[in-house]
């Protein structure tokens, strides 16, 4: 089970592939603040509405400095069919090794439907400028949890 991360910390490095198969890296985004919201599989239900969620706001997390990328165990063949189907316009990274996903504390044991499995735990983890842990939310809602983000964040208020 790995860690799971606490305000201050400082976020782990990492450089993964996106939706066309070029690398995207978190330190390419120093200077600015960074959504990295972890999630268990491109084009099912939960993780669609996310990830639309995130590109309906995208617009206004970016005018409040917020650049957002989403991070599954999935390949970037099948991150591009996810995006090209669901006209996604978030940063889409796939992580099919888990060692991102792990350094996040965004993978191990989980409930699931009553029953203990281990598999991706829907994480938000809110990076700063510097690279710094700001917030960690786990087993967070795919429903919802966009909007509580961004009055978490007092973002447009």
């Amino acid at each position: 089970m790995s860690e799971r991360l606490q305000p201050g910390d400082t976020a782990p490095a990492f450089t993964l592939p996106d939706a066309d198969g070029n690398e995207v890296s978190l330190a390419d985004h120093r200077g600015r603040k960074v959504i990295v919201y972890f999630y268990p599989a491109a084009l099912t239900p939960g993780c669609t509405k996310q990830a639309c969620d995130f590109t309906d706001n995208l617009e206004l997390l970016a005018d409040a400095g917020y650049d957002v990328i989403g991070v599954s165990p999935d390949k970037p063949e099948k991150l591009a069919r996810f995006r090209d189907k669901e006209d996604l316009k978030v940063t889409l990274v796939g992580d099919p090794d888990k060692k991102v996903l792990e350094a996040y504390g965004a993978f191990g044991e989980k409930k699931l439907y009553g029953k203990t499995v281990t598999g991706v735990i829907r994480s938000t983890v809110v990076v700063d400028e510097e690279g710094k842990v700001e917030r960690a939310l786990y087993n967070v809602k795919a429903t919802g949890h966009v909007a509580k983000i961004i009055k978490d964040l007092k973002i447009g208020a």
